[in-house]
């Protein structure tokens, strides 16, 4: 059970039979799937609102006391904590043993998650609620300063910036990346479809509200919630959209597409699963 305050933005992680969860105390619970039994909690000094990753023996979590935390996945016991210079509100992308998070202190930072060392810092020059999107040794997030950002980390520097232009808007949405193309919802309420290796924009497809839900790209479509209610399946290569279902109330969590069905919540408490 978490807190009388309640779990805020933080989707459960679930591994070995194992969900781990935050709680807007800055708590993060480790539970048995099977039986609800709490295995252990660890307090941070805020609150959480970041997912948890499960990356090997350690669970990854950031809070908004502005550290990112690695834990033991199996007893919660602190084995390093990195200290940033704001809230880590993104939930950490890791490859190949290094976590990346883009921050509110404007940087990103690459953290070795064997040990907690940080690797390298870049400043992304803005704000960033967003959790980056690795490929090909490339991070492609979005800001508060209305820029979709694609950085080289191998060569630790920024090889493109996308911006509308006319539309300025901060990006909260995290990106998806499929074939040549990222995805990324903005609160300019557009889906953007940029190319991926000169962020020069493909498509736009208007909804009616911001779009802070972050995309899923499933075969030839990209789903996305929008905060007009509705969930909007877009052909990828078109942007045409496909269809569109009527949630009824705002749409700011993430598709899920697995076994041929898509779930996502709504703010007003409703669950959707479609075929």
């Amino acid at each position: 059970k978490a807190s009388a305050d309640g779990i805020g933005e933080s989707s459960p992680a679930v591994v070995n039979g194992i969900a781990y969860i935050g709680d807007l105390s800055g708590v993060m619970h480790a539970v048995d799937v099977n039986t609800g039994k709490a295995l252990w909690t660890f307090k941070t000094g805020s609150e959480i609102k970041s997912s948890p990753v499960v990356v090997g023996d350690k669970v990854l979590i950031g809070s908004y006391d502005a550290h990112l935390y690695g834990l033991g996945a199996k007893d919660g016991k602190l084995a390093w904590k990195v200290q940033t210079e704001g809230y880590v509100h993104a939930t950490p992308a890791v490859v190949d043993g290094i976590a990346y998070i883009a921050g509110c202190d404007e940087v990103l930072r690459a953290i070795r998650v064997s040990d907690g060392k940080e690797m390298f810092t870049l400043s992304s020059g803005a704000y960033t609620g967003a959790s980056p999107a690795i490929h090909n040794g490339h991070a492609y997030y979005g800001t508060y300063e209305n820029e979709v950002l694609a950085v080289d980390l191998t060569g630790k520097k920024i090889v493109w910036r996308y911006k509308h232009p006319e539309r300025n808007f901060p990006f909260y949405s995290s990106p998806a990346i499929s074939g040549n193309r990222v995805f990324v919802g903005g609160r300019d309420k557009m889906l953007h479809a940029l190319d991926l290796k000169t962020g020069k924009s493909l498509w736009t497809l208007m909804t009616r509200a911001r779009i802070d839900s972050s995309p899923v790209v499933s075969g030839n479509n990209v789903y996305v919630g929008s905060s007009d209610g509705k969930l909007y399946v877009v052909d990828a290569a078109s942007g045409k959209s496909v269809f569109e279902f009527e949630a009824g109330g705002p749409l700011t969590a993430s598709p899920a597409v697995a076994n041929g069905k898509l779930v996502i919540g709504s703010v007003d408490g409703k669950l959707f699963c479609l075929g």
